[in-house]
């Protein structure tokens, strides 16, 4: 589905929006030397379902994620997250939305050393003085085939299993929203694979909304929705599309970028 087909995010979303952004904006530096990384979007994210962004390197894709995230501040527009409009709220409000209601999965996996997979799957509860349900705890360590290595310390997993802990631990506060960057950057095919899957189930299965960055075609074609940044603008919106389809999109999106470069040196 083309941007113009989708209309644009309400100023209050309902309910079976859990995350968006309206007429989203974020300018890096000033002057002459200001670059505007993520320019006028506007997006739904619904809850229950895999949305991934792309777009080449410079695109405005990581920015877009860590603003709906409420990892980085706007510089103009709003974004709500789970019901709340996180440009509007302070510092310490903002770190207990992100505490409460985001989950994040990262390339580096982030997991510490000197602490088993359980008491870093747990670590977000704990810190937050809450105590796990065991029945869920139970359900996502079956999900994520944990159940015998929650013992071990990170080395002396693999990364794949590094990389179900990150899952886990992002699972277990029930966060509105899972927010993946890059998941299966530091992972081989097969293992990327497995863990693409297992953000899968824990849509279908365990009904978790999950935004992930990628630029890999084969891993977004994984999702239910693929939004294709270019040059800080949301150039594509796609339900369900192939790798072929996605390797086309973000390929016209490079050949704009290089375009306006080229523009902006005979101007120059």
């Amino acid at each position: 589905m083309s941007t113009a087909t989708r209309p644009a995010p309400p100023d209050a979303p309902t309910s079976t929006v859990v995350a968006s952004a309206l007429d989203l904006s974020k300018v890096y530096g000033s002057g002459s030397t200001a670059v505007r990384a993520v320019d006028g979007v506007s997006v739904n994210i619904h809850r229950g379902t895999f949305t991934a962004i792309m777009g080449p390197s410079g695109s405005g894709k990581s920015t877009l994620m860590h603003c709906l995230a409420g990892l980085d501040r706007t510089t103009g527009g709003k974004v709500f997250l789970a019901g709340q409009e996180l440009s509007a709220l302070d510092d310490r409000r903002l770190t207990r939305v992100r505490r409460d209601q985001v989950g994040f999965v990262f390339q580096s996996f982030n997991l510490l050393p000197t602490l088993t997979a359980r008491e870093n799957m747990l670590l977000p509860l704990d810190l937050a003085g809450r105590r796990p349900d065991p029945d869920h705890l139970r359900e996502v360590v079956d999900a994520l085939g944990l159940a015998d290595r929650l013992g071990h310390r990170p080395s002396e997993l693999s990364g794949g299993q590094q990389q179900r802990v990150a899952i886990a631990r992002a699972l277990l506060t029930r966060p509105a929203v899972v927010f993946a960057d890059e998941p299966t950057g530091a992972l081989d095919s097969a293992t990327a694979e497995e863990v693409l899957g297992l953000l899968r189930d824990s849509v279908t299965r365990l009904g978790q909304t999950v935004v992930m960055v990628t630029h890999d075609p084969q891993a977004a074609s994984v999702a239910d929705r693929v939004l294709v940044m270019g040059d800080g603008r949301l150039v594509d919106d796609l339900d369900r599309p192939t790798p072929e389809q996605l390797l086309a999109a973000t390929a016209g999106g490079r050949a704009r970028h290089a375009v306006d470069e080229r523009a902006d040196e005979v101007g120059s």
